[in-house]
């Protein structure tokens, strides 16, 4: 193997990212992990540990598949990173947006409920019951 810096074993990064194995052979799969072969053992490198953060902060982000797979595309393509901060920025802006809405919806429904809750308390009192 020509890999130069330290690598990682599947085990490796299951444990500190705190996932497992299974996981990273997702990830894997998708191809955004692309880890060398030592027979049938994966070697990954820091480039795949790197990319493997990445993928996990966009899921816990509530990225999209394709949109992790586009962003980490993009860290692949080129030098100048700017291209990429801007549409980071696009998609998290988009994100936030997205969770804005729905954070006004549940604060709705959850006014629609107190409202509920009180029509049948006052017609419990009506009734004489507690």
């Amino acid at each position: 193997m020509s890999q130069a810096g330290p690598t990682f074993a599947i085990s490796d990064l299951a444990r500190e990212f705190d996932i497992t194995p299974r996981t990273i052979r997702f990830w894997e799969d998708q191809g955004i992990l692309a880890p060398e072969r030592e027979g049938s053992k994966r070697v990954f490198t820091r480039r795949d540990r790197a990319r493997l953060k990445m993928a996990l902060r966009g899921k816990r982000l509530g990225l999209s598949l394709a949109e992790i797979k586009d962003l980490i595309g993009m860290y692949a393509s080129t030098e100048d990173e700017t291209p990429q901060l801007l549409e980071c920025l696009r998609i998290m802006e988009k994100r936030r947006a997205a969770l804005q809405q729905q954070r006004e919806d549940i604060e709705a429904m959850l006014g629609e409920i107190a409202q509920f809750e009180t029509l049948c308390q006052d017609e419990l009192t009506r009734r004489g019951a507690k």
